[in-house]
């Protein structure tokens, strides 16, 4: 199929930003983006036309990235406290994931809201007890530290021997 080229006039998802000049399928450019308002065709004309969209993407950039670094200041100094099981051998019983701390941190502040489990940068699960550094990436340019204290609950297991003299009595 054809590929036409278009000037984006918004920011559409694995695509592009404003002002962008794509290479799209013919169907998916005269079908979706130009009867949604999302890009216009990419004439000569419109070529030249298109500084005002660019002043526009440098403004919302410089303001996504501001408040990235606000959230990112706020986030480093940021502490959270996870408490997990353990049995009486130390061994674990759960583990702290990206969703905990997501959740975590939802609850502690409003402006964390908006973090969501993808940009929690962790590895594998939290199955130890002890201090830990999370990198969650906010912004394409901006990192955050988060720094996450797991501490443990020794939960005591049954001990069998005293069930059963229990039982005889």
């Amino acid at each position: 199929m054809p590929q036409i080229d278009v000037i984006l006039k918004e920011k559409v998802d694995n695509l592009g930003a404003e002002a962008d000049v794509i290479k799209v399928k013919r169907g998916y450019a005269l079908n979706y983006l130009i009867p949604k308002g999302k890009a216009f065709e990419a004439t000569p004309g419109n070529l030249k036309q298109i500084e005002g969209l660019k002043q526009a993407r440098a403004i919302r950039e410089a303001n996504e990235l501001e408040s990235a670094n606000k959230l990112a200041n706020r986030l480093n100094k940021q502490r959270l406290k996870f408490e997990l099981a353990t049995g009486q051998g130390g061994k674990a019983f759960g583990s702290v994931t990206a969703k905990d701390i997501q959740t975590s941190l939802a609850e502690t502040d409003r402006q964390f809201r908006d973090i969501d489990r993808k940009q929690i940068i962790l590895k594998k699960p939290i199955k130890n007890t002890g201090d830990f550094d999370v990198e969650i990436k906010i912004h394409p340019e901006v990192e955050a530290t988060l720094k996450i204290r797991v501490n443990a609950i020794v939960t005591e297991q049954p001990n069998t021997e005293t069930e059963e003299d229990s039982s005889e009595s």
